[in-house]
């Protein structure tokens, strides 16, 4: 879980390192479910066979599927303000796919806060920057910039 803190506090998180999310599997039914969902249906993603006689010698995730996967990692880790009745997504400064992730990896976010401002009183708008690092590899899936916007009783 998240540390929470006061909304007066979430300045004194910014750019401190905190603990990552639990590790996630990626297997081959989760990439299936986001082709369909997606209808990205690309060899490299679903076809098993055609997918091992590339350079990466199996199929890989979508990038698309590793980013929505971001409210899920980062719903773990780094720091919200207290007395949240409601968060939304706000989008994404920037996004980079830096490794594509390959079927029976390990995921996971480190997330550390670089902005915070309110936007008016009970709205606190956060900048985040998150690394979706992969297990045993040592460049990440992705780094990102994303915007959350915390509605505060």
């Amino acid at each position: 879980m998240p540390e929470t803190v006061s909304k007066d506090q979430l300045a004194d998180y910014i750019d401190r390192d905190m603990p990552p999310s639990e590790w996630l599997a990626i297997e081959q039914e989760r990439i299936d479910a986001f082709a369909d969902a997606t209808l990205d249906h690309q060899f490299i993603h679903v076809d098993e066979e055609k997918a091992a006689q590339t350079p990466f010698g199996t199929t890989i995730a979508h990038g698309y599927l590793t980013l929505s996967l971001l409210p899920y990692l980062t719903g773990q880790c780094g720091v919200i303000p207290e007395g949240i009745a409601m968060a939304i997504n706000y989008g994404s400064n920037k996004v980079r796919f830096l490794q594509p992730v390959k079927v029976g990896s390990e995921v996971r976010a480190h997330v550390k806060l670089k902005d915070v401002n309110e936007k008016k009183p009970g709205q606190i708008l956060t900048t985040s920057e998150v690394t979706v690092e992969i297990r045993g590899e040592e460049k990440p899936a992705l780094v990102a910039e994303t915007l959350a916007l915390y509605f505060v009783q």
